[in-house]
Parts: structure tokens; C-alpha cells; sequence
């Protein structure tokens, strides 16, 4: 008998100590099921951010700053309403002639320009899941189109976006 409480006593953690373990790993699941759901969203919104931006720079001046305003969803401040963390500094808009080569001056060579692209550069996203990536790197989206305007309608003066 004395065997037995020696025994049953040196068990009483030992369920909390299992919960702990399995519910470690339950959590880590749970959170990475839901994060992985979130950074699908935010591939598609950086895909449509940068569809968003190239179509304004096709259409707006050279130089003009609204592509990338419209290409994060800004509501002010050059700060995206729908993805955190997400800025007008992560848009480059870069004007490609018809080889699709950047056009360093693209002011000076206005009539080389054939094709604007928008691309998010610099961008990771941040993780909640416990111990494991902080960030997940989310630059190297782009979209090309074809130049239309460029701000610049026939037989009328210039105008901003």
C-alpha cells in the first residue's frame, strides 16, 4: 500500500505537463492554419495592388505620385487601408521602352516609353505564429501594361491625376 501513494504521487503533474506539450503544438497549428489563410489574402491584394498601380501610371504623368497612392489603397499618408505595414515606398513605377528595358530619364524620353510596370519591393509581412518565421518576405510582385496616355490627352493641357 505504501508502493501505491508513492507511485500515485509522483503522477499529479504529469497530466498538466502533457497538456502542455500537446497544446504547444495545438496552438502552433491553429496559429500557422490561420496565417497561412492571411498571406494567401495578402498575395492576392499585392497582386491587385500592383494591377491597380500600373494601370493608374499608364494613364496618369510621368512622375506623378497617385500610382503609387492608389496601388496600397491609401486613405491618407501614404499608408494602405488594407494591408498593415504596406507603403507608397514599397511601389516603384518604372516606365520600360518597347524592349521592355527601363527607361532611366523617362521625363526626357517621353515618346520611348511603350510599357509601365508597378512592382512591391521591400515588403514582408509579420507573422503571429509562435516560434517559428517572424516575417515571411512578400516583395517580387509586379504587373506590366501597356502605356495609353501617360496623362497627356490630345490637343489639352497636361493634368495631374
Amino acid at each position: 500500500m505504501k508502493r501505491s501513494r508513492i507511485f500515485a504521487c509522483s503522477q499529479e503533474g504529469t497530466t498538466t505537463v502533457e497538456f502542455a506539450i500537446v497544446g504547444l503544438l495545438l496552438f502552433m497549428v491553429l496559429f500557422a492554419v490561420i496565417e497561412f489563410g492571411r498571406a494567401l489574402f495578402v498575395m492576392n491584394t499585392l497582386t491587385e495592388a500592383t494591377r491597380r498601380g500600373a494601370r493608374m501610371a499608364a494613364v496618369c504623368p510621368v512622375g506623378d505620385t497617385k500610382p503609387a497612392s492608389v496601388a496600397v489603397f491609401d486613405v491618407g499618408g501614404g499608408k494602405s487601408a488594407v494591408v498593415y505595414g504596406l507603403t507608397t515606398a514599397n511601389v516603384l513605377i518604372e516606365y520600360l521602352d518597347a524592349n521592355a528595358n527601363t527607361i532611366a530619364s523617362p521625363t526626357t524620353n517621353f515618346s520611348a516609353i511603350r510599357y509601365v510596370r508597378a512592382s512591391i519591393v521591400g515588403f514582408s509581412l509579420p507573422l503571429a505564429i509562435p516560434t517559428l518565421l517572424p516575417t515571411l518576405p512578400m516583395s517580387g510582385f509586379s504587373a506590366t501594361l501597356l502605356r495609353e496616355s501617360l496623362g497627356v490627352p490630345a490637343n489639352e493641357p497636361i493634368t495631374s491625376c
